[in-house]
């Protein structure tokens, strides 16, 4: 079964799109969804406050969700998925993604803040820019991004894969500062330039640089042993995703060991 969920009006105040998810509309009639509630600020409102409902029952009908309009106001959507696939025709507003554990959201625009924060599994790909805190922890926690794979075809901010402990994070184009901050593990690949402190506190974990060189810290020293086979296996993998990651195998590269002020074994990779 589809559903497609289209706009009808923007919230005047934040709304939380918790619990909207391909499973959970599984087998409800189109008057059932229409009155699941979500929070309008300390509202509690029905779907149909905001969104026109249709239904496909079709039996080639995919199990996903399709959201369409501009929603930037609207919070969590995909958050905790497990199974499905989400589609967002525009913009979305935080945490999408967010604790995600399997499935698939597609946003065909940008997103806000803590988008894939302590995700799992399964993939966010986000066609346009992406705010700070994306593929880190969520507020309080001490556990980022644990799994999974995070696609950003435009830009990210500040603090990008804070405390991620697994999986890969992709940024196309330019990050923030303190890219991959306090990493404790996991790949990240970035296609533009980076901010500031990049690898601050980092303890494990890779960090590809395929556009301009990064900025790096004395706390990080040049790596003496060959790496070749491993960056192989890792150009490979990054290649498989085309844009500026496409053709890496061929490419040299210079590593970097640290955070060394965090005993820290992480490497920065600088393709040439």
């Amino acid at each position: 079964m589809s559903v497609r969920l289209t706009l009808k009006r923007v919230p005047a105040l934040r709304v939380d799109l918790r619990g909207v998810t391909p499973a959970a509309l599984q087998g409800l009639s189109t008057a059932r969804i229409e009155r699941l509630t979500v929070t309008h600020g300390m509202q509690t409102l029905g779907l149909a406050e905001f969104f026109a409902v249709a239904r496909d029952d079709a039996d080639e009908a995919a199990d996903e969700l399709v959201f369409e309009g501009e929603l930037a106001r609207f919070d969590r959507i995909g958050w905790q998925l497990t199974d499905g696939r989400i589609v967002v025709e525009g913009s979305a507003g935080d945490y999408v993604g967010a604790c995600m554990s399997g499935g698939e959201v597609h946003v065909r625009g940008s997103a806000g803040l803590l988008a894939a924060c302590e995700m799992a599994g399964g993939r966010l790909t986000i066609d346009g820019d992406v705010g700070d805190h994306a593929a880190s922890s969520l507020p309080g926690s001490l556990d980022g991004m644990r799994g999974g794979t995070m696609i950003v075809h435009g830009r990210a901010g500040d603090r990008l894969a804070d405390r991620m402990r697994r999986g890969t994070a992709i940024v196309c184009g330019d990050v923030g500062d303190f890219l991959a901050s306090r990493l404790v593990a996991g790949t990240i690949a970035i296609g533009g330039r980076a901010g500031a402190h990049i690898g601050y506190g980092m303890r494990r974990g890779s960090v590809v640089f395929v556009g301009a060189a990064p900025r790096v810290a004395p706390t990080f020293v040049p790596a003496l042993g060959d790496a070749s086979v491993a960056w192989q296996l890792l150009a490979r993998d990054l290649a498989r995703h085309g844009g500026p990651f496409a053709g890496l195998p061929t490419r040299r590269i210079r590593r970097y060991l640290g955070d060394l002020s965090s005993d820290g074994k992480g490497e920065l990779i600088a393709v040439l």
